[in-house]
């Protein structure tokens, strides 16, 4: 999990900027003027860091700082702030853990020997935690192990907006962790299910599609395996339209989307199956069983049980 670097000394501060000195500001007679601790405005900046800053007192005088003689207001405040990663780190937020399932190629079934096993799934931190003045990280992310976890409203609030790699979670058939919360979350899956999938994936499509065109226009070069997601996002969103289900494991498509990976398409067929499959989506989002919205009561009522049985836990 990456955390922020406060007052980052590789950063350059603007004259107007609010700082406060770490050291005493004395006067050309040697004499002392100012406590560290005290604010002040810079007025001139350096060019680089071998040089000193100008920074104007409250009673107009002037001295020349280092980089590492002062901070920035904004970062001096939430200093004391920054302890909240010591207090994370007393929590081993990754036992929280409710929902862990297997996504990506391993999952529809595009994988190869070499293919890496993309990890996602939903932590629910304790309610000591959650309450805290420091709040909970709203994602988990390792990027060396290929491991995303959301927090659990997040988490919630993205499959609602019909978020693909969300909805996938809840539909991967590789399901490694599920707690008995992590269960019933997976039985209500059908409850994210609604037409915003056609704004939300079409939408995606089409933004994306009219980037590779550029550039091709561009650049002359294709990404086919950015193409190839995008065309079973398309058929994904189909199926969902029509049958009230996220089809993860590609099946009948599998040998036309290795063949787009592969660059053995040409851009032309990939663009004409694509219109083709708009069309499609078209005609499923016009006769769609699905209702306008996702039930969101239902959802709600998940996430406050949720958090009882954590509150619980606490005391």
């Amino acid at each position: 999990m990456d955390t922020p670097t406060i007052n980052n000394l590789n950063l350059i501060f603007s004259p107007g900027t609010q700082v406060v000195s770490r050291v005493e500001i004395r006067g050309a007679d040697g004499r002392p003027l100012h406590p560290a601790g005290v604010v002040g405005v810079i007025t001139a900046s350096p060019v680089d860091h071998d040089h000193s800053y100008r920074v104007r007192f409250p009673d107009n005088f002037e001295a020349a700082l280092k980089r590492t003689e002062l901070i920035t207001l904004r970062d001096f405040q939430i200093t004391g702030m920054t302890q909240q990663y010591s207090v994370l780190t007393e929590f081993d937020l990754k036992k929280q853990i409710i929902l862990q399932c297997v996504i990506g190629s391993r999952a529809y079934g595009l994988e190869h020997e070499t293919s890496d096993t993309d990890r996602r799934g939903v932590y629910l931190p304790l309610a000591e935690l959650h309450w805290s003045l420091y709040g909970v990280p709203e994602q988990l992310e390792d990027r060396e192990t290929q491991e995303c976890y959301w927090e659990l409203q997040k988490f919630l609030v993205l499959a609602l907006k019909a978020n693909p790699n969300v909805l996938e979670c809840l539909y991967s058939p590789i399901i490694e962790t599920a707690t008995p919360l992590g269960r019933e979350l997976i039985d209500m899956r059908a409850a994210f299910l609604s037409r915003l999938v056609y704004q939300t994936y079409n939408g995606y499509v089409m933004s994306q599609f009219k980037k590779l065109t550029a550039d091709i226009r561009n650049k002359g070069e294709v990404k086919w395996k950015h193409v190839m997601h995008l065309i079973r996002l398309l058929i994904s969103g189909i199926t969902v339209l029509r049958e009230g289900h996220v089809p993860v494991r590609v099946e009948a498509e599998r040998d036309k989307l290795l063949a787009l990976k592969h660059d053995q398409m040409k851009w032309d067929d990939a663009n004409a199956w694509r219109l083709a499959l708009h069309e499609q989506f078209d005609a499923a989002l016009a006769n769609s069983p699905l209702p306008e919205r996702p039930d969101y009561s239902r959802v709600n009522a998940f996430l406050l049980k949720a958090r009882r049985t954590m509150a619980q836990e606490s005391t």
